[in-house]
């Protein structure tokens, strides 16, 4: 098990990246982030492991107490981040870009 340095408690985790058998994970606390791993990615629920997915996990001791895979939540932050690139994409040509 990895050891994570952040304060007991209960975090949001969400999967960055799963690259050469390692995922990267940033912890949130509160919509801020607090801090990130690297670890294996066989320690995240199996639904879990892939870029993108939302967490909630329960720190112990530098510990991973609990960690389920939250669906919904990545269905809603996916859909969240995919609007806000469809805005951007279609905002009109500013005037010097004519």
């Amino acid at each position: 098990m990895t050891t994570i340095d952040l304060p007991d408690g209960e975090y949001i985790a969400v999967v960055d990246s799963i690259e050469d058998g390692l995922a990267t994970v940033f912890f949130e606390q509160d919509g801020d982030e607090v801090g990130n791993a690297v670890i294996n990615p066989d320690e995240l629920p199996s639904a879990g492991q892939h870029a993108d997915a939302i967490l909630e996990v329960v720190i112990r001791e530098g510990s991973v107490s609990s960690m389920e895979y939250e669906p919904e939540r990545t269905a809603e932050r996916a859909e969240t981040a995919q609007s806000r690139f469809d805005r951007l994409s279609n905002r009109p040509p500013a005037d010097d870009d004519t």
